[in-house]
């Protein structure tokens, strides 16, 4: 049986969780810029329905990969004075997920804008 309270109280943690990512990184903020200014664009040249979730789900996985990325430094950073070459290998590979997230955004909005531009 579901507790609403329960499911409830999940939500506000998970809201704090994001308006805490938001105040913080930078890299949030100017992804969450970029996904409102994508999602504009697909508005104002109609784009399709698919194409259109498409556009949100790319954008929705660089977003996550942010919060993940942001979650994994603050676990490596309480580690840090112990394992510094681990800590910095860590953020490093989860910085590359990041990376290959916004890549493969880039490349389906290029992929999906290029037929109304061209």
């Amino acid at each position: 049986m579901i507790r609403l309270t329960r499911l409830f109280k999940s939500f506000i943690y998970a809201g704090r969780g994001l308006f805490k990512i938001f105040r913080e990184e930078q890299n949030f903020k100017i992804e969450i810029v970029a996904a409102l200014l994508i999602l504009t664009l697909a508005v104002l040249l109609s784009v399709s329905w698919l194409e259109a979730a498409i556009l949100v789900l790319a954008c929705a996985l660089v977003l996550v990969m942010e919060i993940v990325n942001s979650a994994v430094e603050a676990i490596s950073d309480s580690l840090k004075p112990r394992l510094d070459n681990y800590v910095k290998r860590i953020k490093d590979i989860v910085a590359a997920g990041v990376l290959v997230a916004a890549l493969a955004a880039i490349i389906v909005g290029v992929l999906i804008f290029s037929q109304y531009f061209f």
